[in-house]
């Protein structure tokens, strides 16, 4: 049965617990405990890890992800106020070349105020535009005769069947 005992404690790594019969010249100083192989691999891989593993135990991908995560959401949170400030210059610079466009109008409309305010300027306006007289003038209209329309002008306004009507009408230059 002490076998059994034995040969649990060195399946379970008990080793040096004091399971096992100790070993000799061992007296003064502490037993060294062998690890199991699969923990030494697991040590090994923990080197490892530490090794390629940079700060607070990140991998250097991950730390690049987290960097892009970090990156991306920094421009969309800069994106749109950029963008809406964009917007916003644009649109003043419409409002100030409207507002130039609006200020060219009112001094145009003020000098055309300034000059009708003048009793004289809108007589003369009044006597060429509308044709009105002082009491006492004979208003007369000198009418020039109008020029009758030459052949080639009456037909020019004319469409292509009253243009034929006429010339039927009319007779052709060959029947006379």
């Amino acid at each position: 049965m002490p076998a059994a005992a034995d040969e649990r404690a060195r399946t379970r790594g008990d080793r040096g617990r004091g399971a096992g019969p100790a070993r000799p010249g061992a007296a003064g100083r502490r037993a060294r405990t062998r690890e199991p192989q699969l923990t030494r691999s697991r040590s090994r891989a923990a080197g490892v890890v530490a090794a390629t593993t940079g700060f607070l135990g990140v991998s250097s991908t991950r730390r690049a992800a987290v960097l892009a995560v970090v990156v991306c959401a920094l421009a969309l949170t800069v994106a749109v106020p950029l963008r809406n400030f964009v917007a916003q210059r644009q649109q003043l610079s419409d409002l100030m070349d409207r507002q130039q466009q609006i200020a060219a109008e009112v001094s145009r409309l003020d000098e055309q105020r300034a000059r009708l305010s003048d009793p004289s300027q809108v007589e003369a306006d009044a006597r060429s535009r509308l044709g009105y007289v002082k009491p006492g003038e004979v208003p007369y209209i000198v009418e020039l005769p109008v020029p009758p329309p030459s052949p080639e002008e009456l037909a020019a306004g004319q469409p292509w069947f009253e243009r034929l009507w006429n010339n039927v009408s009319e007779g052709s230059p060959a029947q006379s």
